[in-house]
């Protein structure tokens, strides 16, 4: 019985999804892999506590919002993930009951929507010239991920946000915001190899596509990224302007990332985390995101 009962675990936690299995004071007990990617939240941190008031989405199905037991897509549910990003998820529910009828819990099945319709980016805004980037970028993205689920070589990548970009285009001006990621990017890209590739995916905002074989090659490889960001000689107007970069590096793990919306996701998150200690930093995405200041 033992044995069974682990290997329905091992399963449950296997899954693409992410499983959240909550008793009948809401309590978590079951908390699966894939529900610690999408909101950051190790499973080592809710079992027999109440689930964090920003993910309770999860459990409004009782009150109706989430149809139970919808063989569909589900119900839009917006969740709050560890870092303070907001996740949008699609979430499918179930209540749990006991030979007698009573109900002894609910299970959540949920996943990011972007895997259902456009991949997370940046703000967009109205800028072409970013919107023509991310359009180039997607089709690069999707065809790395599905070789590396074929077998294919390991790749990662790196989110990138200008530090003084919001700021510049704000006191200078979008020409000015674009003369210097102009000149970031051509800084950046003098440290790639032939195989990566950069892209605007948001207003200040780049994304490199690496192929780094370990997370600790990837993070040293956005350590170089930085140091070029840095010394990138931008003036406006004769004044030289600073720069300096929040990255988040994430490489893509087997049975960790069941879709690329999932790794941009925490690619993101791990750039958002770095700009939150401050900037000048670089984020690694992982069980516990961590930043290295520069």
């Amino acid at each position: 019985m033992e044995e069974r009962t682990t290997l329905l675990e091992s399963a449950l936690d296997s899954l693409p999804d992410g499983l959240a299995v909550f008793g009948a004071e809401d309590h978590v007990v079951m908390w699966n892999q894939a529900a610690e990617a999408i909101t950051g939240y190790a499973g080592a941190e809710l079992l027999t506590r109440e689930v964090p008031s920003p993910l309770g989405g999860l459990l409004q199905e009782s009150a109706g919002p989430i149809e139970l037991g919808h063989p569909g897509r589900g119900a839009l549910v917006r969740l709050r993930h560890k870092l303070g990003h907001e996740v949008s998820v699609m979430a499918r529910a179930l209540v749990l009951r006991d030979g007698l009828g009573t109900r002894i819990g609910v299970a959540a099945i949920f996943h990011p929507a972007e895997s259902l319709d456009a991949l997370p980016h940046g703000d967009l805004g109205e800028d072409a010239e970013v919107a023509a980037s991310q359009a180039d970028l997607e089709d690069r993205l999707n065809a790395e991920f599905e070789d590396f689920l074929r077998g294919g070589p390991p790749f990662g990548l790196l989110w990138i946000g200008v530090d003084q970009a919001h700021e510049l285009r704000k006191t200078h001006g979008a020409g000015a915001c674009h003369a210097m990621l102009d000149k970031v990017q051509r800084a950046l890209a003098s440290g790639l190899r032939p195989s990566e590739q950069i892209g605007l995916w948001g207003e200040g905002e780049f994304l490199v596509i690496a192929h780094e074989r370990t997370p600790e090659m990837l993070a040293a490889h956005a350590q170089t990224l930085a140091g070029l960001a840095r010394t990138a000689d931008f003036r406006w107007w004769g004044d030289r302007v600073s720069l300096t970069v929040s990255i988040g590096a994430a490489q893509a793990e087997c049975g960790h990332d069941a879709t690329l919306g999932q790794l941009l996701e925490r690619t993101r998150g791990a750039m958002i985390a770095s700009m939150h200690e401050g900037g000048n930093r670089i984020a690694a995405a992982g069980k516990g995101t961590r930043c290295l200041p520069l």
